[in-house]
């Protein structure tokens, strides 16, 4: 009997320390989540609908919008400076996307604003991104009822060429660029906070 409940009391022992490894490893992981969170700024263009046309024309306003962004935060180093520089131009960001909307002479309208946006993981050609609610730009155009385009505004990893992990907060680097080693994680991370988006809802 003494040595069942020896036996006992060393499996559920050994249960506690497994599970205090997982929380403390997770508890790291997801401070660094935190991080990106509060140093990216994400995009986001809602095209008016599914068709063909309204696809398009949704490449055309993301690129638009790109090249103009990066004309006010291009020099910026740092998260709030970028944020400053989009906030202050959003209304040249805003008639930029217009500006391809006339020109493809489509019958609606685009409206930009900056807005904390809950994104699932996200994977791009230059690394992946954890879940979590992101500082975004956000494009709607029209009717907004289309497929909708992501990326990175800043750093600027959805610009070719720009994809230098180095401009990452410091330590977040791997989770950016070595996605498949943190893909537990991620989807652990994606849970946790698609719960908090639900309940703050």
């Amino acid at each position: 009997m003494k040595t069942f409940f020896k036996k006992n009391l060393l499996l559920r022992a050994a249960a506690c320390g497994f599970v205090l490894t997982v929380l403390l490893s997770f508890t790291g992981f997801s401070a660094q989540c935190d991080a990106l969170e509060k140093n990216v700024i994400r995009l986001h263009v809602l095209a008016n609908s599914d068709s063909d046309a309204d696809q398009a024309v949704k490449l055309k306003v993301r690129d638009a919008v790109l090249l103009e962004a990066g004309r006010w935060y291009g020099d910026a180093d740092d998260f709030e400076t970028a944020l400053a520089a989009v906030c202050t131009h959003l209304e040249s960001l805003e008639a930029a996307a217009n500006a391809v909307l006339r020109a493809e002479g489509v019958p609606y309208s685009a409206q930009a604003e900056v807005c904390e946006m809950y994104f699932p993981t996200r994977t791009y050609d230059t690394g992946s991104l954890p879940a979590g609610k992101y500082r975004t730009l956000r494009v709607t155009l029209g009717a907004a009822e289309g497929k909708n385009w992501w990326c990175v505004v800043f750093p600027a990893l959805c610009v070719p060429g720009a994809s230098d992990a180095g401009d990452l907060p410091a330590g977040t680097e791997p989770i950016v660029t070595d996605a498949e080693r943190f893909e537990v994680k991620f989807k652990a991370a994606e849970i946790f906070n698609s719960l908090l988006a639900f309940f703050d809802a």
